[in-house]
């Protein structure tokens, strides 16, 4: 069973070396996200530096590589019994991958989008308490890594409780939640400070592709 493992972990974390704001800003604008703004290649820096234009390829990129990550773990080991644990071992690697891309320097994103399509895959409840907690956070105060942050937290905390039965599962759940909070990690200290920029990610206009 170790092939399968290995074979899950490597391809999906490659996969998440295909990061969607990176491609999409050097292949159509010829330039490159990580060297504007934050210097992150997530989907508000993307929006914040090229407007909204191609946003929604930049979320589809990154939602499809960890669909597929997910549904490549579990097929490779449905056969062993550990369908939902595959899938998990997918969307950890897939995550890894996207935070920390060797194909592109490290320099990648935080995985928000990604904890939202392993939610998808894995847990629709898990996912429609995501979006309700960014949803409300971000509309009650502008503050995207707020709401990413709180997000994070109700990841791990869903999957904690409502995969008990699966404990690799729920440890994979746990992971990516606190992963997610590690790569936010500055935007936390600017929060607690109360210097954290608030941003309109649905009415930025900057560069069009």
């Amino acid at each position: 069973m170790w092939y399968p493992i290995l074979i899950t972990a490597l391809a999906c974390y490659l996969l998440g070396n295909l990061n969607g704001s990176v491609c999409v800003s050097t292949l159509i604008a010829h330039d490159d996200v990580r060297s504007h703004g934050s210097g992150n290649a997530g989907l508000t820096n993307f929006i914040r530096n090229f407007g909204r234009g191609k946003a929604l390829l930049v979320a589809l990129i990154d939602i499809g590589k960890t669909v597929i990550a997910c549904l490549l773990g579990g097929l490779l080991l449905q056969p062993y019994g550990f369908q939902k644990e595959g899938m998990m071992l997918g969307a950890v690697a897939v995550s890894l991958g996207h935070d920390f891309p060797a194909l592109l320097g490290f320099k990648g994103g935080k995985g928000i989008l990604c904890g939202l399509a392993v939610a998808v895959v894995m847990d629709w409840r898990i996912m429609l308490i995501l979006l309700a907690v960014f949803l409300i956070c971000y509309l009650l105060t502008n503050l995207v890594s707020l709401g990413s942050v709180l997000a994070a937290v109700a990841f791990a905390l869903c999957f904690l409780f409502m995969h008990m039965q699966t404990p690799w599962v729920a440890a994979g759940g746990v992971f990516l939640g606190l992963l997610a909070l590690f790569m936010h990690r500055q935007n936390i200290a600017r929060l607690i400070k109360g210097t954290e920029s608030k941003s309109k990610i649905f009415g930025f206009r900057k560069k069009k592709l």
